[in-house]
């Protein structure tokens, strides 16, 4: 045993015993392969949403009875309550709507049954109102829809959909399906006028009949000797033909009239208007979603196994095909990324092999596979998953893990040409550096720790990035002080022939030609850089200037998020409340027939896999969160064109939908016609403003005034004002001649609802249908104004009067939905940008000089406030400058510890301000506009940027101590570190230079961050490396005019930096390519 072998430590004993190291190694190695395979796998990251629902359907009731008797009595329950940050509400016609925002942090489970406790405590709901569902908001992920469709009627369609769904429910792998493009089964019993007045009969009073007459109801037992015998009525009725038995009136000769007798009766479905159709046809869509540890390909694969089975065995003129296959989205950007990162750790090793000897380079790189599957043992205790995101995240890491690993590598490879041992080498090498490598690490963990403190949606959905990197910071530094050495202590010598000749040889001339590159370019340039040190440094902030021109001349701009493309493109068209559906059919059939002529010019129909469209009801958005299946009404549709993949079509999405946009303009009477192309979190609309007053009139005319300003940008499309028009209506009030006959309000209502709405008679299940029984008048009694002057009003003694005699009425309008923000009225204006002619921030920045002031002046009352796209942005951004800022005191601290100095860690971080030149510089070239992305890349980029500049005041203070002057110092200090300096930089572009140059549409929103660290890195390495030794000199200046030094040693450049001092520190010169 070498005797000068240092024999304490656990660095030392795990480089002596090296199948330690080899176990450890392989339990990373398996151990992470085995962990990843069952870590989640999604398109995009799953997480709460701190959000309560409480919704309370009130059939028949309009927006402003939802609002009065359901939305504000709930509002007043759960604004007071622990945990609740905001409240937005909204009344529609039949439902109320609650959502409940909860503070950062707030226990959702306690808050959700604080909420349930608070709404089970009211009384005063609508006799009418249906029981409140109070829920926590999830975020489910649909991965691929069917759609069944053809020439059949939409009772056998709806058969159809749900045998499709049983079955689908009965495979393994599939444990939620939602149907939409149908209506809610019903029984519905209609009752002419004259019946009723010939059997003295009323639709409240046949109601009531019918429950009474259709029971399961238990009765208790019977307690016999021999046993118990269970007591039962059964007299449950599921069906039409089980409800017309039912005898409804016996007269004195015996007569029995049964409910046939006075009703038609018949299985029918709800009285609204939703209608599907693909490709021409009527159709029904299921939605299948993925559900916990469920993983898309795995759910998309079952059910396109079951499509192609049960293709065959459908009926004649029935159809099956799967719609938004979103695996299809999974697995083309994991290739997309597990692309990138193959070609990223291919640069790297091959930059490495470039400057060390092969094995070295070798280990090295290893330190890649082990730190990242050794991470996935520690990513499920963060809840992270696989998908884009932290897919993204690996590859950030792809040069940076590497830098310890290099620091480590280097130093025992300096000391092995030495004369040392590689034990020994190992060892000590390692030992030297394990101080600066750990202080590098926690630099970096620094930087990354603001972008999980990000409040919002935006910080969940990008809160992975850090937890991977640290993750993977960590496994890497445990590899390079604990496993590496093992490896580099136990090579084995070898003979540089054949391959290995040839390559060594490679290495000497490229060693050869950056000596001679720093000798006869950077030398010369960094001598002269000294001795105009405040030119440089006037030089550098002048750089800098002109980069943060460059944003605020509006030469780069900044979009919160931009937008990707889909492969699906949408166009929503919203006629005026109560249009009738063959109004809003021929809108629908317009909007067909301009895509289909698009499509026809641009590659026919293989560019397009289905055309979907449906009336009455939502589809849903893109990106987190979106909901679908909620009812909208006739009078609006939605349709949806599923292209094939961008690389198998020359047109884009956001091209297709500008075109649809330009050829439909010229339709007539519509409220509000909106496109969508994009997905993930930059589909919403770029502005959002949102207007609170009390009077709904002040807010409708206000809207208004700024959607026509917004119309007056270029650039500016999809504009909605928040309003449209609602049915017209009848407000009706009891004559006092119905007041003396003893008919009161309640009773004039009751009767109007149940003839023209229904009177519910029953619900109950029926298999997994919920199903009510509806007794109203029949349709043709109903269908005008004409109609309500017809009716007759009952008395309480059994005597009727005419509607004209027991009722007054006014007209006016409803309106369409009525929304609340903490208890005041609110409409929100939206808008879209075309961001090849302006970007929200211009406009939004106009509107508020101009226009809103305009508003506030012009409307008293009101007031104004940015929300969406805007409110993220504040709260992001915000978060994040906090989060930086703390991290920066962090950074200095760690610097200001092993420098024991105030100032050196103000000289180093110098580099951060120039690593933000290059980052802008970098969209600049590339021609990205700056966006989060791009803020939580310049974010990460401080805490790896000061690594170069702490290479090089460290060396320089290591060359102090020597005895050199500051210049001197500072000079060699550069010479010497300047292969390691551009070794670490140069492998952490590349390993993210595959993602910087792609070129995938899909990649778009997340190359800015790649951008902005690769970029930030490069540029400021070559600033650095002229900046840092200026600043240090100038330091020096300052002290010396202070009197603060007594240097006596010449201040003259003219020394050989080529010589290295023999008592240089050796921790100080691994250090050089340390990255923090």
């Amino acid at each position: 045993m070498n005797p000068n072998l240092p024999r304490r430590g656990s660095i030392s004993w795990m480089a002596r015993h090296k199948v330690a190291a080899n176990l450890v190694m392989i339990v990373l190695l398996v151990g992470g392969a085995i962990v990843g395979t069952k870590i989640k796998q999604e398109v995009f990251p799953e997480f709460d949403l701190d959000l309560v629902t409480i919704t309370v359907p009130y059939p028949g009731a309009s927006p402003e009875e939802v609002e009065q008797g359901i939305i504000t009595v709930v509002e007043e329950a759960v604004r007071g309550l622990d945990g609740v940050k905001k409240v937005t509400s909204t009344a529609t016609e039949g439902a109320g709507s609650v959502s409940v925002e909860l503070l950062l942090g707030a226990n959702s489970n306690k808050a959700l049954q604080d909420i349930k406790n608070a709404v089970d405590r009211i009384t005063s709901f609508p006799e009418e109102a249906e029981r409140p569902v109070v829920s926590l908001a999830v975020n489910r992920r649909e991965v691929i829809s069917l759609v069944l469709y053809g020439d059949l009627r939409e009772e056998a369609l709806k058969t159809q959909a749900d045998r499709a769904r049983d079955e689908l429910l009965a495979l393994p792998d599939i444990t939620l399906v939602e149907i939409s493009g149908t209506r809610d089964v019903e029984v519905n019993v209609e009752v002419p006028q004259d019946t009723l007045r010939r059997y003295n009969l009323t639709l409240d009073g046949i109601a009531g009949h019918l429950a009474r007459a259709s029971i399961d109801l238990p009765a208790g037992e019977i307690k016999a000797e021999n046993g118990n015998i269970l007591l039962r009525t059964k007299e449950r009725r599921d069906y039409a033909s089980e409800f017309r038995e039912i005898p409804i009136v016996s007269s004195p000769d015996g007569t029995t009239v049964r409910l046939s007798d006075v009703a038609k009766v018949r299985d029918d479905f709800a009285d609204n208007d939703i209608e599907a159709y693909y490709n021409g046809q009527r159709a029904v869509m299921l939605k299948v979603f993925r559900v916990g540890d469920q993983t898309p390909i795995q759910v998309a694969e079952t059910v396109k196994k079951y499509v192609s089975d049960t293709a065959p065995t459908l009926p004649p003129g029935l159809h099956i095909a799967t719609w938004r296959d979103d695996s299809e989205v999974y697995r083309d950007r994991i290739d997309l990324l597990m692309r990138n990162a193959y070609l990223g750790l291919i640069l790297v090793f091959i930059s490495l092999g470039l400057f060390l000897e092969i094995r070295l380079a070798f280990w090295v790189t290893m330190g890649i596979p082990i730190s990242f599957l050794g991470s996935f043992l520690i990513l499920p205790l963060f809840g992270v998953s696989f998908n884009m995101i932290s897919l993204f995240a690996f590859i950030l890491t792809l040069g940076i893990v590497v830098d310890d690993a290099i620091v480590v590598g280097e130093n025992v490879y300096e000391l092995r040409h030495k004369g040392m041992s590689f034990l020994q080498a190992a060892v000590k090498g390692t030992k030297e550096v394990a101080g600066p490598v750990v202080f590098s690490v926690l630099t970096t963990v620094a930087a990354f720790l603001p972008l999980i403190f990000v409040p919002g949606t935006m910080g969940k959905f990008f809160g992975q990035i850090p937890a991977v990197v640290i993750s993977v910071l960590m496994i890497s530094l445990f590899e390079s002080l604990f496993i590496l050495p093992a490896h580099l202590g136990h090579t084995k010598p070898v003979h540089r022939t054949g391959i290995r000749g040839w390559l060594h040889h490679q290495q000497e001339r490229i060693s050869l030609g950056l000596a001679w590159l720093i000798r006869k370019t950077y030398e010369p340039v960094a001598k002269l850089s000294l001795n105009n040190r405040y030119v440089t440094v006037s030089a550098a902030l002048a750089m800098l200037i002109g980069a943060v021109g460059l944003v605020g001349g509006g030469r780069i701009n900044f979009t919160f998020m931009p937008k990707v493309d889909s492969d699906l493109v949408s166009v929503r068209a919203v006629l005026p409340f109560g249009t009738p559906v063959n109004e809003t059919r021929k809108v629908q059939e317009r909007l067909l027939s301009e895509a289909r002529e698009i499509v026809s010019e641009n590659g026919g129909e293989q560019i397009v896999r289905g055309l979907f469209s449906i009336i009455g009801q939502s589809v849903g958005g893109f990106g987190p969160g979106a909901s679908t299946g909620r009812p909208t009404g006739g009078h609006t549709t939605t349709i949806q064109l599923y292209m094939v993949p961008t690389d198998q079509r020359k047109i884009t999405a956001s091209e297709f939908a500008n075109l649809w946009r330009k050829r439909t303009d010229d339709i007539l009477g519509l409220e509000n016609l909106t496109f969508t192309y994009s997905t993930g979190p930059g589909a919403t609309a770029a502005i959002t403003v949102q207007l609170r007053h009390t009077n709904l009139e002040v807010l409708e005319t206000a809207a208004e005034d700024l959607a026509a300003t917004l119309q007056t940008f270029a650039g500016v499309k999809d504009i909605n004002d928040g309003f449209a028009q609602g049915k017209p209506q009848l407000d009706l009030k009891v004559t006092h001649e119905a007041r003396s006959l003893g008919v009161t309000a309640t009773d004039l209502a009751r009767q109007i609802r149940n003839a023209f709405f229904g009177a519910e008679s029953i619900r109950q299940q029926r298999g997994r249908d919920e199903v009510r029984v509806m007794v109203r008048l029949p349709e043709d009694e109903r269908r005008s104004e004409f109609d309500i002057h017809g009716l007759m009003v009952k008395t309480p003694d059994g005597g009727e009067i005419p509607f004209e005699r027991a009722a007054t009425f006014t007209r006016g309008h409803s309106y369409t939905e009525i929304r609340r923000t903490d208890g005041q009225r609110v409409v929100d204006v939206t808008a879209d940008v075309d961001p090849l002619v302006t970007n929200a921030g211009k406009v939004l920045e106009e509107i508020k000089k101009g226009a809103l002031e305009e508003l506030t002046t012009r409307y008293p009352g009101l007031t104004i406030a940015f929300e969406g796209t805007q409110r993220d942005q504040r709260e992001s951004l915000s978060g994040l400058g906090q989060g930086y800022l703390v991290a920066l005191i962090v950074i200095f601290a760690l610097l200001a510890i092993p420098f024991k100095s105030y100032v050196q860690p103000l000289v180093v971080m110098v580099a951060i301000p120039f690593g933000i030149i290059g980052a802008i510089l970098g969209h600049f070239v590339m021609g990205y506009d700056l966006s989060l992305m791009s803020i939580m890349g310049i974010v990460a980029l401080s805490g790896i940027a000061v690594n170069d500049s702490l290479v090089m005041v460290v060396a320089a203070n290591d060359f102090r101590r020597e005895g050199y002057s500051s210049k001197q110092a500072a000079l060699m200090s550069g010479t010497r570190r300047f292969r390691p300096i551009l070794l670490t930089s140069l492998t952490t572009f590349l390993g993210l230079a595959p993602m910087i140059f792609e070129t995938s549409v899909q990649a778009r929103f997340l190359i800015p961050m790649a951008l902005s660290l690769g970029y930030g890195v490069l540029f400021s390495t070559f600033i650095v490396l002229l900046l840092v030794p200026a600043l240090y000199v100038i330091v020096d200046d300052i002290r010396h005019f202070f009197g603060m030094l007594d240097d006596v040693h010449p201040d003259d450049l003219d020394v050989e930096p080529t010589v290295a001092p023999t008592t240089i520190d050796q921790s100080a010169e691994t250090t050089a390519t340390s990255r923090a």
